[in-house]
């Protein structure tokens, strides 16, 4: 029994410790409040993981280091790099592998489905942010004082997620309105369950053919947003709702005097043009596939009801 520590409670940090926890793993779960899923094999403690020092007395010792967190989405320039920065000392100091949640921002905008090998071109802010997190991962593991991973996946499907999903079609299908999407809804896109992700982070860990390279997640083939919709609608028991798309110079006027807004509208161009993630090479390599999309909905109807 190896002692796993797991920074970050959201669907896929409580994923992680939960999967890692049932097969018999010892985990420490960080969290600023001590938040968590209860489990007896969960240790929940309450940390702030930008403290170096305090991050590597919790994390001596362990096998693994996933970093699962999310600092507030408005904060990524100022709360990202002291975070990476603990965490890549924490591995260092006690051996851990380092495994990162990520995501597609720091590809930018690109032409044709994203692979491991696409250039990190991002050319807005939290785009680059992401960026450097991983050049600097990788050039520490390089130099061989750290071993590192990085899983990247696309937007989110699943409970607890957020995603255009969650935070668009999902309330209006309670409140009994169309969804309005800011988005061309009729554009391929591809989707990550969140559970997937989780699996996929623990395996990277594990393996060390995952190590020093990112990986991106197992995923569905892409879906338009009113695909994705629709589907939802008929497992959440109302197949008549509607779906449309908000124009992109909408959010575009709002941004300057919303700071939410103004985040998003950095990377629209996601849902403005195909949107494609190949996930081929972690399904050839460690035989991962991707959970049926309808299932990770029915997860998201199964929420929303409760």
């Amino acid at each position: 029994m190896s002692l796993h520590v797991v920074v970050g409670a959201g669907p896929i940090g409580t994923g992680v410790a939960t999967l890692l926890a049932d097969q018999g793993e010892r985990v420490r779960l960080v969290t600023r409040s001590g938040s968590g899923p209860e489990h007896p094999a969960i240790e929940r403690v309450a940390a702030d993981a930008a403290d170096a020092t305090r991050l590597r007395e919790l994390t001596s010792g362990a096998a693994a280091l996933y970093n699962c967190a999310n600092p507030t989405y408005t904060r990524w320039l100022s709360d990202w790099p002291p975070l990476a920065a603990a965490l890549l000392s924490a591995a260092e100091a006690s051996g851990a592998v380092l495994a990162t949640t990520s995501n597609l921002y720091g590809y930018g905008p690109v032409s044709g489905p994203m692979t491991e090998e696409t250039p990190l071109a991002a050319t807005g802010r939290k785009g680059r942010v992401r960026g450097k997190m991983w050049q600097d991962a990788l050039a520490a593991h390089n130099a061989g004082r750290v071993r590192v991973t990085e899983v990247r996946a696309s937007d989110y499907v699943g409970a607890g997620a957020q995603s255009v999903l969650t935070l668009a079609v999902v309330p209006a299908l309670a409140a009994g309105r169309t969804a309005r999407v800011p988005a061309d809804i009729d554009l391929p896109h591809s989707f990550t369950y969140t559970g997937d992700t989780a699996r996929m982070l623990i395996t990277a860990a594990r393996d060390e053919r995952a190590w020093g390279r990112a990986w991106h997640v197992p995923t569905n083939p892409p879906v338009t947003i009113r695909e994705l919709a629709q589907r939802y609608f008929r497992l959440a028991g109302q197949p008549n709702a509607k779906v449309t798309g908000i124009p992109r110079w909408l959010p575009r006027m709002i941004a300057p005097f919303v700071p939410m807004v103004r985040e998003l509208v950095e990377m629209d161009y996601q849902f403005y043009a195909p949107f494609e993630l190949d996930s081929s090479a972690a399904t050839r390599t460690f035989g991962l596939v991707a959970t049926d999309l309808d299932t990770a909905l029915s997860e998201v109807a199964r929420a929303a009801r409760s």
